[in-house]
């Protein structure tokens, strides 16, 4: 799927990498959504199909901040408070520990959640207002809001379907 340039291209790619990815969610078995067998978000390192959820969700939370304190004309600490740009490999972590505790149920509800807040916002706001004004240094609402949605979305789905695929022999018996 192509970058999205306007409103509806952004709300398509959503929804469309969205679904795509709840897809593959579906047949997870409860007691293997918290096994560290994916590869990680950092070179060498593994994670869970719950770490994978508590990333997308942590992003997705961290988007709807930075819209907030932009449309209420704060300052905004890019990427996030405590962590630059060139340590973002930092951030996945502390996203695994912030929902170490919600479970594979729990972390699919919220992600459901933030991706209704996020589609909401988006449906708020203008064509021009998304992808017709700068927004964050070089970079438009819109931009900002893909970069950190669907496309790791689909990135996710990626990681999922190789994950299963290494462990085919388990999801053709379910």
């Amino acid at each position: 799927m192509a970058v999205p340039t306007n409103k509806t291209e952004l709300q398509v790619a959503i929804t469309t990498n969205y679904n795509k990815l709840r897809n593959e969610l579906i047949n997870i078995p409860f007691d293997m959504s918290n096994k560290k067998e994916l590869e990680g978000h950092s070179k060498g390192t593994f994670m869970s199909v719950n770490n994978l959820l508590a990333y997308l969700v942590g992003w997705g939370e961290l988007v709807l901040k930075w819209i907030d304190k932009k449309d209420h004309l704060q300052k905004v600490d890019f990427p996030e408070t405590d962590y630059k740009w060139n340590e973002l490999g930092k951030l996945p972590h502390r996203f695994y520990k912030d929902y170490e505790k919600d479970d594979f149920n729990v972390l699919q509800e919220k992600l459901q959640c933030t991706v209704d807040k996020i589609l909401k916002v988006i449906d708020a706001k203008s064509n021009i207002e998304l992808y017709e004004t700068t927004w964050y240094e070089k970079w438009t609402l819109g931009r900002m809001i893909q970069s950190n949605t669907a496309s790791p979305y689909t990135n996710a789905k990626a990681r999922l379907r190789k994950w299963k695929k290494e462990k085919s022999a388990m999801f053709k018996s379910l």
